[in-house]
């Protein structure tokens, strides 16, 4: 089937590669005037602009938009909105918040074209392996985009969720939970570095991925991680954060529902970007006040 990808970063790129394979007809635009060449010559049909896109298209058109949440997002499916005729879709694939994917549903519906919201999971891996896809929105553009989801997808990693920002809003958890899972082994990992035991970090993760109750991807790509790097001697301990765990968090305020595990890993990630953060010299600072404890001057 036809159907065009904006955003060729990271995901976009292999998502279109992933396409062609199967045979499908993909129209391409990005900024990068350069990874659109790339692509064309790779079977794609290139466009320069969104209007140029959209006249690539056959009705009725399906456009899927892969670039960072927010004002990016906002900006092409606003272009869009304009371009776009009745009945044509338009497929968020980005991480943008469910509630951003209920409001763009609705306007987008005011023109009588179809929105799916459509958390996409997989990173850099996904090419070969396949995009978990939890899709919200119009039910009849899912039915309409099946061939192209399902060549996406790895077999069994793609459904249907139920109305706009239902395919968000599990991505977002998703992405919660995968938040907390990877603070887990971190803070493992690092007690086995800084115990007595001279561990091998490989060996364990290579123990831990065959018959452990923690095996998974994250301590596969764990053990390729040690493999490459024991010491991980080329990175800085800063982690930056997309947004997704924040909102988890919000929703667990929002409902009543405890999540202090997820909670305690977006902290971490806030607290690994300031170094000799002012909180920990205002609790270093008090020990000394009350208890005449050492502290050690910048």
């Amino acid at each position: 089937m036809q159907i065009a990808i904006v955003g060729l970063g990271k995901m976009g790129g292999n998502m279109v590669r992933r396409l062609l394979r199967g045979g499908h007809d993909v129209v391409v635009a990005d900024r990068n005037a350069s990874i659109v060449d790339t692509l064309s010559k790779e079977g794609a049909t290139g466009a320069a602009s969104l209007a140029d896109l959209v006249a690539k298209l056959s009705a009725p058109r399906a456009v899927w938009v892969m670039v960072p949440a927010g004002d990016p997002t906002e900006s092409i499916i606003q272009q869009l909105s304009e371009l776009l005729s009745p009945d044509d879709i338009v497929v968020d694939g980005g991480n943008s918040n469910y509630k951003d994917s209920v409001r763009r549903s609705n306007e987008l519906a005011a023109r009588k074209i179809r929105f799916l919201d459509a958390g996409t999971s997989g990173g850099i891996w996904g090419l070969e392996v396949g995009y978990c896809l939890m899709v919200g929105g119009d039910r009849s553009a899912y039915d309409h985009l099946l061939p192209a989801l399902t060549t996406l997808a790895p077999k069994e990693g793609l459904d249907y969720f139920g109305p706009a920002g239902a395919g968000h809003y599990v991505k977002m958890v998703h992405n919660g939970v995968e938040y907390a899972m990877m603070q887990a082994y971190a803070e493992g990992f690092e007690l086995l570095k800084e115990c007595e035991y001279a561990f091998d970090l490989r060996k364990v993760t290579h123990v831990w991925n065959h018959g452990s109750v923690i095996r998974s991807w994250l301590c596969e790509l764990a053990e390729e991680m040690f493999v490459a790097d024991p010491e991980l001697d080329h990175l800085e301990a800063y982690v930056p954060d997309s947004g997704e765990g924040r909102w988890t968090v919000d929703e667990g305020v929002r409902l009543g529902v405890s999540v202090p595990t997820i909670a305690l890993s977006v902290f971490a990630r806030f607290a690994s970007r300031k170094e000799n953060a002012f909180g920990l010299r205002v609790l270093a600072a008090l020990r000394n006040q009350f208890g005449g404890h050492a502290v050690k001057k910048a």
